[in-house]
């Protein structure tokens, strides 16, 4: 079963959850803001993305960030950071088991399911 980690008021999430709904591709989707990514789970994120890929510096959770923060960042920070604010994850989180996707790009997507 895909899952897909994101929040549902997020424009990219929602772009892919459309395209998701019409190839009639079965999801399960999980809210960072009802369940919010485990230590556990990020740390198995990190294998496949570095922090700075994985966390959205383009966001506002980011920019609100303290520079001292940003500037300490590293992968033990970004798993403290991401578990106590998670819409500072870039989104969605696409996974199937065997394969990861971050973001939404629609070539990305087809090529995750062919």
């Amino acid at each position: 079963m895909v899952k897909v980690y994101g929040i549902p008021n997020c424009d990219t999430v929602k772009k892919a959850r459309k395209w998701l709904d019409a190839q009639g591709v079965d999801y399960e989707f999980i809210d960072f803001k009802k369940s919010p990514p485990t230590e556990a789970l990020l740390k198995t994120w990190l294998k496949h993305w570095p922090w700075d890929e994985l966390i959205n510096k383009r966001g506002t959770t980011w920019r609100k960030l303290s520079d001292d923060i940003k500037d300490a960042m590293n992968p033990s920070l970004a798993i403290s950071t991401m578990m106590e604010q998670p819409s500072i994850i870039k989104r969605p989180v696409l996974i199937d088991g065997k394969q990861h996707l971050l973001g939404f790009k629609e070539a990305d997507y087809q090529a995750f399911f062919s």
